[in-house]
């Protein structure tokens, strides 16, 4: 383990330059064409190649301040930028895009294959990430423009560290932090997470974390150490300042705080966290509780010094940046595994994963309301989703001092740190038991299951491809899954924190799982038809999905309307009255007061007798004058009211009567479908029937076999399985390669002393040439080594047969 930290050259930082100042506009004005996205020429005429490692893709990416789209093409190496416009005057569904656009070329030749692109926050860099490498190309500052090209500086990221010739060291995920424009997040495949600042050098990393989630006399296999992917947190309390990682056999680990030198965050939701800590940590009764609530005070005040100047409204100052700051004597500490609530006397040593098949592939982090969601994604096509049941807490290992690089000026350019899981057993909550409210206390926070979802991906697809998440802008509760086979939409039903604080009792529901997008791949197709998928929304409640096809161009899907809830069914009584029917199926369109009709005419009783009266007499006229006056405040105003209601309820009113007949006329093509099916439905039940009672004949026959009573397996011969089938394509063959080496090596040293049958050969002069005679000391070396080496060979194939035997026991028994 190495810790490569200099001060860096001034003359190798690299700062994005300033964006390029604005030509003045020609004097023939060319007035700009808006045409739909999902006909621009850009991406119906361009065929991108996909990647041949069987993950998914993504060569699209969306500016949201500057509403620009940038897609990747594969085969120029060009990046094209397009102009979008949500929405339109007459139809504000509608996606628009400028007819013209821009063509951004990298000013180096790319030596690896491009499969993902990302933008950074304020869309002055775009992450280039592949295979074989990555990149990072800046936007703005260009150095030439031939041909309408625009020639883009790139720039390699830790060239020193990832993808050299003598250098295995692969990069398994890169995402840019959401709290700066120049830091970037890597995790790679020697379990480190490092953090990059473009803004100081490209070389060297601001923050390395080496990661030792479990101790090395604890490891049980090689398939727990591997991490997968890692996810920043969201703006909810210590969450910000934590990562998420995520392991190959599900477990989920946290690193809290690892903030970037030089990141802004707002005034009140530090405060909040200071306040909590000072409240509830120093307060506390545990002296163990003190001691992490003042290291955090501690980390809080030197990283933010402006908390302990200024009042608990912030005075003049909106938002704080980060200090560099590193405790001295202090590393963080690896939290985790997280483990999930049991359930009444479940095993408690019960791990995130363990009801998955298969391997975790990719990770997501979703902050909704008051409730953090991670969602896991396994090779199985399953998705587990949990939720975080209690809050993230900084906690620190006293004792581990991290390494650090400082300037001239004892300005902190550079921290390094090794990161351990705390050893011991940690308490498990279970929900049959009362929840302890002590905080501050260092136990990572338990997960809370939610569901599993299946997407029942096709069989064709490959088991090892990844899965790619990512939420809606719009809708978080929404959650999108790119894979081989299209893209689904899982909808959360059910938030722990968030339906208390609402005061409701809901039950736990399932997600919903709908199929938004299919690519219909056959069978011989290995890779992904979709480029890439993204979600944009606008101010006005509207969002939209863009994929991008290989082949067939660019779709584009309107999801304002989509139903993210499940249909309410109203159950009603046949003894319920007319009025309680009117009252729970009338819409609210017109008022009650016109539905009620217009006011009854009283006629004075004391009004005499009309027949009586003369038309131009003056009782009469006073007669007929208070008739009028009757019938005008009663009906000619009510059928003024009447005529308003209707003029302005006119549109709604037949929209709603159009889709009434809509439905009626889909429910007659559905009713003469099923009338069409009938016949063949009941034709299938009448099969079904008959398989079944021939699958019954088949199992009474099975029934009777002498090994139909054998017992299944236990919990820990289960277990045992697991554990064997994570090993498979592992470890076992590189134990095989190296028992045949030892044998051979064995045999090479075995084969003279064999030969000689155990008797020592008598001692014989050679006139002539003369060999020195080897000394006795190597002599008697070489045959301890020999003995080990022995020794060693027959443990490994004791333990090889064991193995073997075990799998073909549990083959037969299958």
């Amino acid at each position: 383990m190495r810790f490569n930290f200099e001060i860096p050259d001034n003359n190798k930082t690299l700062t994005p330059s300033p964006p390029p100042a604005k030509t003045p506009p020609s004097s023939s004005k060319e007035q700009i064409e808006w045409i739909p996205l999902k006909a621009h020429p850009i991406l119906t005429t361009t065929t991108t190649a996909t990647t041949a490692s069987g993950g998914v893709t993504n060569l699209i990416a969306y500016d949201k301040k500057a509403s620009r789209l940038y897609f990747w093409e594969s085969h120029t190496q060009y990046l094209h930028r397009l102009s979008i416009r949500l929405g339109d005057s007459d139809d504000p569904t509608l996606v628009l895009a400028s007819s013209t656009s821009k063509v951004l070329q990298p000013d180096v030749d790319l030596s690896f294959g491009v499969s993902n692109i990302s933008i950074n926050r304020n869309g002055s860099a775009l992450l280039l990430s592949g295979d074989r490498g990555f990149c990072v190309m800046y936007l703005f500052g260009r150095n030439s423009t031939t041909d309408n090209t625009i020639i883009c500086r790139t720039v390699s990221v830790g060239s020193q560290l990832y993808y050299e010739n003598h250098n295995s060291i692969r990069a398994l995920q890169i995402s840019w932090h959401p709290s700066t424009d120049t830091h970037l997040g890597i995790l790679s495949s020697d379990s480190v997470f490092r953090l990059f600042d473009l803004s100081l050098d490209l070389d060297k990393p601001e923050q390395e974390y080496y990661l030792q989630p479990v101790e090395p006399e604890r490891c049980r296999n090689a398939a727990s150490i591997c991490p997968v992917g890692f996810s920043f947190g969201g703006e909810h309390l210590w969450d910000r300042f934590t990562v998420f990682i995520l392991f190959s056999d599900g477990s989920i680990y946290i690193l809290c705080p690892v903030v970037p030198f030089g990141s802004v965050y707002r005034w009140d939701s530090i405060w909040e966290i200071y306040n909590d800590a000072q409240l509830f940590g120093l307060k506390a009764s545990n002296p163990r509780a003190v001691s992490y609530s003042s290291l955090a005070i501690a980390w809080l005040q030197a990283t933010f010094p402006q908390l302990a100047s200024q009042p608990a409204e912030g005075g003049s100052s909106v938002a704080l940046r980060a200090h560099p700051y590193v405790p001295f004597d202090a590393s963080l500490t690896l939290q985790g595994p997280l483990r999930k609530v049991c359930h009444g006397d479940e095993e408690e040593s019960e791990l995130q994963g363990t009801k998955c098949e298969g391997r975790a592939v990719g990770f997501l982090y979703n902050i909704i309301s008051k409730d953090s969601i991670l969602v896991t994604a396994w090779s199985s096509g399953q998705l587990q989703i949990d939720a975080l049941a209690d809050e993230i807490q900084p906690v620190w290992n006293v004792g581990n001092p991290p390494r650090i690089c400082v300037d001239s000026h004892d300005n902190i350019l550079g921290v390094a740190m090794i990161c351990e899981s705390i050893p011991g057993d940690r308490p498990v909550v279970k929900l049959d038991q009362p929840l302890d409210h002590t905080v501050w206390l260092g136990n990572p926070p338990p997960l809370l299951s939610l569901a599993v979802v299946d997407l029942s991906l096709p069989k064709h697809m490959d088991k090892g491809s990844l899965l790619s998440m990512f939420a809606d802008p719009f809708i978080p509760e929404r959650i999108y899954c790119l894979h081989g086979g299209g893209v689904d939409s899982i909808v959360i039903h059910f938030l722990p924190f968030t339906s208390q604080a609402s005061g409701k009792d809901e039950v736990m529901k399932p997600p919903s799982v709908y199929q938004i997008l299919s690519t219909a791949q056959r069978e011989t197709s290995s890779s992904s038809a979709l480029c890439g998928v993204l979600a944009l929304e606008d101010s006005f409640g509207f969002s939209w999905l863009v994929a991008v096809t290989s082949s067939e161009g660019c779709v584009v899907l309107e999801t304002k309307d989509w139903n993210i809830l499940l249909p309410i069914h109203h159950e009603r009584e046949r003894n319920d009255s007319l009025e309680e029917f009117q009252e729970k199926d009338t819409p609210g369109v017109l008022s009650k007061e016109l539905l009620d009709g217009p006011n009854v005419v009283l006629i004075p009783q004391a009004s005499p007798n009309l027949r009586a009266l003369a038309a131009d007499s003056i009782e009469g006229r006073s007669a007929l004058h208070q008739y009028c006056k009757l019938f005008h405040e009663n009906y000619v105003e009510y059928a003024h009211k009447v005529w308003f209601e209707l003029r302005h309820h006119g549109a709604y009113l037949k929209e709603v009567v159009d889709n009434k007949e809509i439905r009626l006329r889909d429910a007659h093509r559905d009713l003469l479908k099923v009338e069409e099916r009938q016949p063949s439905l009941d034709d299938r039940i009448n099969r079904a029937l008959e398989v079944h009672e021939s699958l019954e004949g088949r199992l009474q026959a099975l029934r009777n076999l002498p090994r139909a009573h054998k017992k299944p397996l236990s919990r820990a011969e289960l277990d045992f399985k697991t554990e064997l089938d994570r090993f498979t394509g592992l470890e076992l063959d590189a134990l095989r390669a190296s028992i045949e080496s030892l044998n051979a090596r064995a045999r090479k040293f075995t084969q003279p002393s064999q030969g000689s049958g155990g008797s020592k050969p008598p001692h014989r002069q050679f006139s002539g040439r003369r060999k020195n005679p080897v000394p006795e000391s190597q002599v008697s070396q070489l045959r301890s080594a020999v003995e080990k080496l022995s020794l060693v060979n027959s443990e490994t194939s004791k333990k090889v047969k064991l193995v073997e035997s075990a799998l073909s026991k549990i083959e037969s028994n299958e």
